[in-house]
């Protein structure tokens, strides 16, 4: 679902900005629902230059952007991105079954009623769920508000980054479209949970179509922060730890201290996606999760999954966004890929994505 529609290309680049890094992604479509891998790659960025999803540090951000693209020497200049956090929201909501046309033209005002900002403020889209009405004459509706200073915000990123925006997504939509590429969608719920940085991304699909999002903010971030509180050490010091990277001192208190921080963390994530599904489940009529799919850069940090599988009782799996996309092992190493399969997920469902979608 696209919140400002600007172009219409064949295919797009697809760039996911994180809080740590920038992953930009490029498919080539050989068929209807088989694709391959052109392009993929992964820039780091400097701490704080994206703050509760407002970019701190333009120029970094951009300069990351223009290295991924020469290096990678992607010619591609139509752009797709994600945003989340507070400036979206997302809303199901049952209407009097209309065309698509018809709701396009109320859409404004029954958004009135659902969303907390002023509707001259934000970007409005709508997705019909059900074509077919229930007993009572309504349809399902998703109802999706962005904010215009966030919209124009990555669009002006992306014009100083020497790209056309295409397509603005929903990070919670990109990770729908990522798992319906890989996996079978069945009609039981099933969460897809993203562990960024600094936003978990949840969204629950039921029957195939999104049932309940929200994005909570804590992620992998907070590992580092409190590796960095609890020794004492640099920002720098704290991120290699935390990956295992560190080898200044492994014989004494520092690793078991390390186990000790990032076992927190990962209980108080498993917490929050707990408390979120939760309140998912309490309004389902008592149907149950059949499944966690895990994904972000933080997904494979040691004990994460297994705390989630915990607070949740239900089965967790490591997503691989590269499940069912055709890779050429000459162009890109499957180690590579494999390790930062986390990090790619929101990037592919991103890249799935093309101008004139709607």
């Amino acid at each position: 679902m696209d919140l400002a529609l600007l172009a219409r290309p064949r295919s797009a680049v697809a760039l996911d900005i994180g809080s740590s890094h920038v992953k930009m992604l490029e498919l080539d479509a050989e068929k209807p629902g088989k694709y391959r891998l052109k392009h993929f790659g992964i820039a780091p960025l400097p701490p704080e230059a994206v703050v509760d999803g407002a970019f701190m540090n333009t120029g970094a951000i951009v300069s990351a952007i223009r290295e991924l693209l020469a290096r990678h020497k992607v010619k591609t200049r139509d752009a797709c991105v994600a945003v989340s956090g507070n400036s979206v929201i997302i809303k199901r909501i049952s209407l009097p079954q209309m065309s698509r046309d018809e709701l396009e033209e109320s859409i404004t005002w029954e958004a009135e009623q659902y969303i907390p900002f002023d509707v001259n403020d934000v970007n409005i889209d709508v997705h019909i769920l059900s074509q077919r009405a229930d007993e009572a004459g309504h349809m399902d509706v998703l109802l999706v508000a962005a904010r215009k200073d966030l919209i124009n915000e990555y669009s002006a990123l992306l014009i100083e980054a020497g790209l056309r925006p295409a397509v603005i997504d929903v990070a919670a939509f990109a990770l729908e479209n990522m798992f319906s590429l890989n996996y079978d969608v069945g009609p039981d719920p099933v969460a897809l949970v993203n562990v960024g940085a600094a936003t978990v991304n949840i969204n629950v699909l039921r029957g195939g179509s999104s049932a309940f999002t929200r994005d909570v903010g804590l992620g992998g971030r907070v590992y580092t922060e409190e590796i960095q509180r609890s020794l004492n050490v640099s920002f720098e010091e704290a991120e290699a730890l935390k990956v295992g990277g560190n080898e200044r001192d492994r014989s004494a208190v520092v690793p078991e201290e390390v186990e000790r921080v990032l076992s927190g963390v990962s209980e108080n994530i498993a917490t929050e996606v707990h408390r979120s599904l939760d309140f998912f489940l309490s309004t389902s009529g008592g149907v149950g999760l059949s499944g966690v799919y895990l994904s972000g850069g933080a997904a494979g940090t040691p004990g994460l999954a297994q705390a989630i599988e915990r607070a949740t009782n239900a089965t967790v799996t490591l997503v691989d966004p590269f499940r069912r996309i055709s890779v050429d092992e000459r162009a890109f190493n499957p180690r590579f890929l494999q390790d930062v399969a986390g990090h790619a997920a929101i990037a592919v469902g991103l890249g799935l994505r093309r101008g004139d979608d709607k």
